[in-house]
This record gives C-alpha cells, structure tokens and sequence, in this order.
C-alpha cells in the first residue's frame, strides 16, 4: 500500500477536450448552482438522498424465494437462487459458503462491477458449478489478481451473496430491444484494444450495445421519477434482506464490498441500508469537481444520480451514515478518476467521520497500479471485514 504524494497537482485544462468552445458553460452552470454543498452525515442527508434516489419507498423483501441448485467445490458449499422483486425476470444470485460450516456466519454481499460488460452479473467476481470459460478468467486476471474473490471471501469465514442487479446477467434486457444500429457499430469497433479478443462476438455484441441501452433507461428513470442508481441500490437491498434472512447467517452482521461499478453499489447500499455494518467501496471513489473534464464520459449513470450534486458530492453519498464503518480502497494510477479528486474525496471522507465523533471508522487506502482489487487489496479487505464482522 502507497501513500499519495500531497505535493502532486494537476492544473485545471485552459479548455475542456470535451467542450471546446462550450468550456465556459461549466462556469455558468456553476455560478448558477454554486459549488456543491458539503453535506454532512446524518439522517437529514439521508432522507436528501432517498429523495433523489428514488425507488426507496417500496417493500424490499425477495418475493417467491427458491434455491434451484446445490453444489461443493474446493472448499465451498454454493446455491443457486433466485427471487422475483416485483418486476422483470427473477434474480438469480449464488450464495456460497464454507463447506462443513456448523455455526452461523456474518455475511458479505459482494457486488458485481459494471465493466462495461453487462452480459455477465455474478460470474465476474465468483465461480459457481461449472469451470468459467477463457474470457471469463481473463476478466479476472485484469482486475481481480486471477481469482474469484467472492469464493476467496467465502473461504475465510463468510456467507457471500452474489446477485445480479438490474441490466445484467440474468436481469439484463434482450438484445431485441436496444438501439438496432449499435449491432452494426460494434462489427465496425470491434477491431479497437477495447474489445477484447478472447471474448465471443455475440456477447461483445450485447456488451457493446447495452452500453448504449443504459441511456435510454436513465431517460426512463427520470419520466419515471427514479434514477437508475436508485432502482439498483433498491434491488441490492432486497439482496441484502434476503441474505439476512438465511438461518446460516447472523443477520446484523451484515457487510458489503465491490470493484468500480460494485463501489458504487456499496456506496449506496452503504447510505440507504440502515442495516449494513461494514462497507468496502474499491476503485469508485473522487470529488465530482475533479472528474472534469477527462473523467466523465467514462462513468455509468449510477456514478451520477440525477440532481444529487446540488445537495452534495459523492463523498458525502458514501458518508452519509457515518460512522458506520468504511474502507475505501483508491489505486494511484486509476484512469477513472484524477489522483487529485481521489485525495480530495479521502480528505473528504475523513472530515465527515471526524465531525461524526469516530475518525477511526473511516480508513482509506491507496494502492500502486491501475483500476483493480488484486490480491494484495483483497487480503486487506478481507482482514478488514473480518475485524469489524466477526470482532
């Protein structure tokens, strides 16, 4: 683990690349909102954010649960289950336990990233029955140290739930549905460093096309008075209820973790799960001021709920239940998100735990390397989790 260098700077751009002539657009906006309030832990910002959220006033107990398959593999004991939230397909999510366990556990929902792979949900970041093909594991070789880190998890003393979320794996929407030029792109890009060889073309395909579906779902949210960050963080409360509610499990001893798009879903989970005792956001954390203007069209919309920044940064979002405990875990070379809003965003983070009366319940992290969870990263997690879950 390396510490940042608070002497590094960047000089904000003459210009936005992405704007151009339309650069001073970002001064008007901001002399017309101000700067973004810091808002400060406690019920208030949360019942701010609930608000913005959306879908946070509905019942979020799993409908019709089901266990579907039962299986052991090296060490774990895995189920396949699925429940229905009210709409769509059902859930399905793998729960995965030491084999042998004789006693209840604490549990850990691991969060799927985004990745901009939608096709996939669960078997990004766990192994199920059935050995993972090729793309699969390359998946893990760039960002997760090689491994499925939700077994690793598993293995270590926990009951880990794995759930899709909505839009991916076994709640994505059919490719019927998407932009019918987007299949035609993709055989024109296909060829680009970012569409990765070892991947079939027709989940490449979807991949690439659900990138450009999930435009039209924030259109939806916002007809719909919802944002997609909260029809996800309402989803992913349900997962937590339904892990609770396991007899293996001891249920107020329940944690979150998860890479990137999976940071966000623990920084949500973490501010609007009054539940949740332990949260560990990797790879998603920055000021929303430093992401302009290199480090915006990158993001999912559940980075940026709609009408949030005028009541508070993201920060603010994952502190909002301070001092519930949290570690946040930043990678110095991370192309997501500039090295100065990562630093702002810790010093940030701090600030609220401070003014919360536990400065020690925060502990962020800075790693060596690109956007990732290796190993190393883990075994802290890890560690960490089980101190504040099992202690």
């Amino acid at each position: 683990m390396t510490r940042p260098d608070p002497s590094i700077s960047e000089n904000p751009p003459e210009g936005y690349a992405h704007l151009k002539e339309f650069s001073d657009w970002v001064q008007a906006a901001e002399a017309q909102r101000g700067s973004i309030p810091f808002a400060p832990p406690g019920k208030a910002t949360q019942a701010k954010l609930r608000q913005v959220l959306g879908f946070c006033d509905r019942p979020e107990q799993p409908l019709a649960p089901r266990t579907d398959q039962r299986w052991e593999k090296d060490g774990v004991s895995g189920e396949l289950v699925s429940w229905s939230v009210g709409y769509g397909p059902r859930t399905e999510a793998w729960l995965l336990k030491p084999t042998g366990m004789t006693t209840p556990l604490p549990g850990v929902v691991a969060l799927h990233d985004h990745g901009a792979f939608k096709y996939l949900g669960k078997e990004k970041i766990a192994e199920g029955p059935d050995d993972p093909p090729l793309y699969v594991r390359t998946f893990w070789d760039i960002l997760y140290g090689g491994r499925s880190w939700a077994n690793d998890l598993a293995r270590e003393g926990f009951v880990v739930l794995v759930p899709d979320t909505f839009l991916w794996g076994s709640r994505r929407f059919p490719l019927s549905v998407m932009p019918p030029w987007a299949s035609t792109a993709f055989g024109a890009l296909q060829t680009e460093p970012r569409f990765r060889p070892e991947i079939p073309a027709e989940i490449g395909a979807y991949n690439f096309a659900s990138s450009q579906h999930e435009h039209i779902i924030e259109k939806y949210c916002n007809l719909l008075g919802t944002t997609l960050a909260g029809v996800i963080s309402h989803e992913d409360r349900i997962a937590a209820n339904y892990l609770r509610s396991r007899p293996e499990v001891i249920p107020d001893r329940i944690g979150c973790a998860g890479l990137s798009g999976g940071g966000a879903r623990a920084a949500l989970l973490q501010a609007t799960d009054d539940q949740m005792r332990a949260t560990v956001i990797v790879g998603m954390m920055s000021t929303y001021a430093h992401l302009l203007d290199q480090h915006v069209a990158t993001h999912t919309w559940l980075f940026f709920p709609a009408g949030w920044s005028r009541l508070g940064d993201w920060p603010d979002l994952a502190a909002c239940r301070a001092p519930s405990p949290l570690l946040v875990q930043f990678d110095l070379e991370d192309h997501l998100f500039p090295l100065k809003g990562m630093q702002s965003a810790h010093e940030r983070l701090g600030a609220h735990y401070a003014q919360a009366g536990s400065p020690e319940s925060y502990t962020g992290e800075f790693y060596p390397g690109p956007h990732k969870f290796d190993l190393q990263m883990q075994r802290a997690a890890f560690g960490w989790l089980s101190r504040h879950l099992k202690g």
